[in-house]
């Protein structure tokens, strides 16, 4: 797996094959190649392979446990788009927040129409 994160804010868990196609994405995205080169040097910057111990867990090394801000915290996990977020308590409050407020009650009923299941 590689661990890492894009945006400086929040962890991202990818399967390494999922990874892959996000380097070939980099390499290959024209319409801001300034931001791809961004977005590429932080996952580089932040980045690692891990592997997970028998227990299902997995080191987060400290490089990345110190830009996040996840050191003595709380972390959550929330799957999304073939990878895990990794957020600490203060982000997932924040997307908690967010998503709450900017959830429009035909929201749901759009996503199932979409074939949400």
């Amino acid at each position: 797996m590689f661990l890492t994160s894009l945006d400086r804010r929040i962890a991202q868990l990818y399967p390494i094959a999922e990874w892959r196609v996000n380097e070939k994405f980099f390499d290959t995205f024209q319409e801001d190649p300034d931001a791809a080169d961004n977005i590429a040097f932080n996952a580089a910057d932040l980045g690692a392979d891990v592997e997970m111990d028998g227990q299902g867990r997995i080191v987060v090394h400290p490089d990345l446990r110190r830009e996040l801000g996840m050191e003595g915290q709380e972390l959550h996990l929330i799957s999304y788009k073939g990878h895990v977020q990794i957020l600490t308590e203060m982000r997932y409050k924040e997307q908690r927040s967010r998503a709450t407020e900017n959830t429009a009650p035909a929201d749901l009923k759009v996503l199932k129409r979409a074939g949400l299941r």
